[in-house]
């Protein structure tokens, strides 16, 4: 019988994301065995009775609910799980809050910054643990680069660049709303490519680089109208299709950032570029155990872009998994992700991003959409404190 104390989930929705968390619980266990705590898999919710019981025999949970608000009410649960669309982030999880449990809500934190405002002032008024799932920073690569620039290797910071590019929407014929393409509906996901791919950018820039101070933005829909299938009827596209924006970091540094569901030939092509004046680092999430690190520093004669194979385990989280030169994937980022909110658990500090640096993001990302209506510059607002 192990003695480690439980924590007790309850998952609401069973869609990409869901799988992604439920096998982060199932296997941290299994890799980070020293923690104190260990997650149950207590409840999954999902409206279909037949596809939320066949998803609980499938990863294992202890039983299946299809109303949210009787898991909140369940007193043998510890923690609330959000993977639900966007347009019930808030109303989750201030419930939640009310209710004193903890709270992990996949991103974007919500569909506008009022809504993200209430979310922050609910867990703050409980006092509730929480963090949003911004996975890629736990990307060792990733995470190695913001050692590496908090390290001061780089020096003064000029630049950071970054794109989020797939294909998925071009045809015309592709709908909005309902389940798989709610994205595509503005009601349930509040904004496009900005808040939902933009938005990782935005974290792990933020993350890396400091706070965001101002914007520039353009977006455009590309196809106008779009069969929506809850209702049948072809009506108006309110997402953008596409964005991109310039920006001034509080660093002084200058941003360059850019997202498509248009460019056909990418899936999901994710990448970031930091220059400065010493050294630049730049990543790609095709291959993403490595890290590319250029030294000026270096002696003239070897001096270029070297790649890092990220699989050491001096590197981050690399200790927990194989031996060096074998690396791991894109999975293994919510298996960090379970494992430090743990470990916050034990530690009594926060598991970053928490809602508050979520609700920095999410100043961005209305700021970008601001920006691009009235054609004009906009501040942020963002104050940015985490380390």
């Amino acid at each position: 019988m192990s003695n480690k104390k439980e924590l007790r989930i309850g998952l609401i929705g069973t869609g990409f994301m869901g799988r992604t968390h439920s096998n982060g619980y199932k296997r941290m266990g299994d890799f980070f065995p020293d923690l104190a705590y260990r997650p149950v898999l207590k409840a999954v919710c999902a409206r279909s009775k037949d596809k939320v019981q066949a998803f609980a025999e499938q990863w294992g949970y202890e039983s299946a609910e299809t109303d949210w608000k009787a898991v909140i009410a369940r007193k043998d649960i510890d923690a609330i799980d959000i993977c639900t669309p966007n347009d019930t982030h808030a109303e989750i999880a201030i419930a939640a809050a009310e209710a004193g449990k903890m709270i992990l809500c996949e991103k974007p934190l919500s569909r506008n910054l009022a809504e993200g405002q209430r979310m922050v002032d609910a867990i703050k008024k409980a006092g509730v643990n929480n963090t949003v799932w911004y996975n890629y920073r736990r990307l060792p690569a990733v995470s190695l680069a913001k050692q590496i620039i908090d390290s001061g290797k780089l020096g003064r910071i000029f630049h950071y660049r970054a794109n989020f590019l797939q294909d998925w929407t071009i045809s015309a014929d592709v709908p909005q709303g309902g389940t798989g393409t709610w994205r595509m509906d503005v009601e349930a996901a509040g904004s496009g490519v900005t808040g939902d791919l933009l938005a990782h950018c935005i974290d792990t820039a933020m993350w890396l680089n400091g706070g965001i101070k101002d914007v520039s933005a353009v977006t455009e829909t590309f196809v106008k109208q779009r069969m929506h299938q809850l209702t049948g009827k072809v009506e108006p596209v309110g997402i953008d299709d596409a964005c991109i924006f310039h920006c001034h970091f509080d660093n002084g540094s200058l941003g360059l950032f850019e997202s498509t569901r248009y460019a056909r030939g990418h899936k999901a092509l994710y990448t970031f570029e930091i220059n400065g004046a010493n050294a630049s680092i730049r990543w790609d999430l095709h291959d993403l155990n490595r890290l590319e690190y250029f030294d000026h520093r270096d002696e003239s004669i070897v001096r270029g872009w070297r790649s890092i194979h990220v699989t050491d385990g001096d590197q981050p989280y690399m200790n927990k998994w194989w031996v060096p030169g074998l690396g791991i994937g894109y999975e293994h980022s919510f298996i960090h992700q379970v494992a430090d909110f743990l470990k916050s658990l034990e530690s009594g500090e926060p598991c970053h991003p928490t809602f508050q640096d979520s609700l920095e993001t999410q100043k961005v990302c209305e700021a970008v959409l601001e920006s691009a209506r009235s054609r004009s510059w906009k501040d942020t607002g963002v104050d940015w404190k985490e380390k």
